[in-house]
């Protein structure tokens, strides 16, 4: 009876876990399906297109998610408003609920869904409180640009916005979540983690990549949905491109031997694209290159709305090359 429970409840945990990634599926995809419809449903109301509304939503859930000084998103929506903001600097009640109140008090809260109540905790109400901000500009690009700027008072916070209102506009969903390895899987390479490692060439710094060791001309790809934010010399990373994915992370590869035929600025990429090749360009004027065996410097930074940063991108390499991998066995 004893060994009978023991197999029981291993086979019900088993059912459990072996059940869990579907559901962790289906809820990502169901999760994207609800913010759609409601960027869907505040655009029929403003007329604002909902890749905009998109977009600020997912720039501010990026920098929820990556400082400490604001709460973490918990809706499926990621706009921040102070509580001061939404009900008015001078309302003696932060959780005022009234639209007429924290109209009078000159709060940013609105009631989205009709039900009576400008909620800060309502999705809905969060997102038609930004778009009605918008509304105050008007609805075409460079109108709400402008009310973009005087909202996070800093250009760049407004270009990666505009950049991911692009991507949106381009593919027309939101789930672009997918990665890939920057090299071939069929090439011949080889890399550690080198992030942090001392380098000495144009004063003491660290590392802030990886190294992708490959043969001259091996095809490097895009790793992720984005925009090409940079492409040109470096002297320290020689032919480089920079790409702007729609996480606020910016996907550094320096020192390749030239560019993918017509890249350029601005242009939208997707997982797998064709950018550049495996060189050793750098460390001197334009041209300068062969000062070190030819490898892929790849570097990930990741921007708050403060700042940005370098971190770690060996690990995510090794996971998008294992996906990568078993993608390919399926095939």
């Amino acid at each position: 009876m004893r060994h009978f429970l023991l197999l029981l409840s291993t086979i019900i945990l088993f059912l459990i876990f072996k059940a869990m990634p579907a559901y962790a599926s289906e809820d990502k995809t169901d999760i994207y399906e609800q913010r759609m419809t409601l960027y869907k449903r505040v655009e029929a109301v403003t007329n604002i297109p909902w890749y905009y509304l998109a977009a600020v939503d997912q720039y501010e859930r990026n920098i929820r998610s990556s400082r400490r000084d604001l709460p973490k998103a918990k809706g499926i929506t990621g706009i921040y408003f102070k509580p001061e903001e939404w009900v008015g600097l001078l309302n003696p009640n932060l959780e005022d609920t009234n639209p007429t109140s924290i109209h009078f008090f000159g709060g940013i809260g609105f009631d989205g869904n009709g039900d009576g109540k400008a909620d800060l905790d309502d999705d809905e109400d969060v997102l038609h409180a930004f778009a009605q901000y918008l509304l105050t500009y008007g609805i075409d690009h460079d109108n709400i640009k402008i009310g973009l700027w005087d909202y996070y008072k800093r250009d760049k916070s407004v270009g990666i916005i505009i950049d991911k209102a692009k991507i949106y506009k381009h593919f027309g969903r939101i789930n672009l979540d997918d990665h890939a390895f920057p090299l071939p899987l069929r090439s011949n390479y080889s890399y550690r983690n080198t992030w942090g490692d001392a380098r000495g060439w144009g004063g003491r710094r660290i590392h802030e990549g990886t190294d992708i060791f490959a043969g001259y001309g091996v095809p490097v790809k895009a790793t992720s949905y984005g925009i090409v934010e940079m492409k040109g010399w470096n002297r320290y990373g020689g032919w480089r491109i920079g790409i702007r994915d729609i996480n606020n992370n910016y996907h550094y590869f320096a020192h390749l031997s030239g560019f993918a035929k017509d890249l350029k600025l601005g242009q939208i990429v997707e997982p797998g694209m064709l950018i550049g090749g495996v060189g050793s360009s750098g460390y001197g004027p334009p041209g300068t290159s062969g000062k070190f065996p030819p490898h892929l410097h790849y570097g990930i930074y990741k921007d708050n709305g403060y700042t940005e940063w370098s971190y770690d991108p060996y690990p995510h390499l090794r996971l998008w090359e294992r996906q990568e991998r078993q993608k390919s066995r399926k095939k």
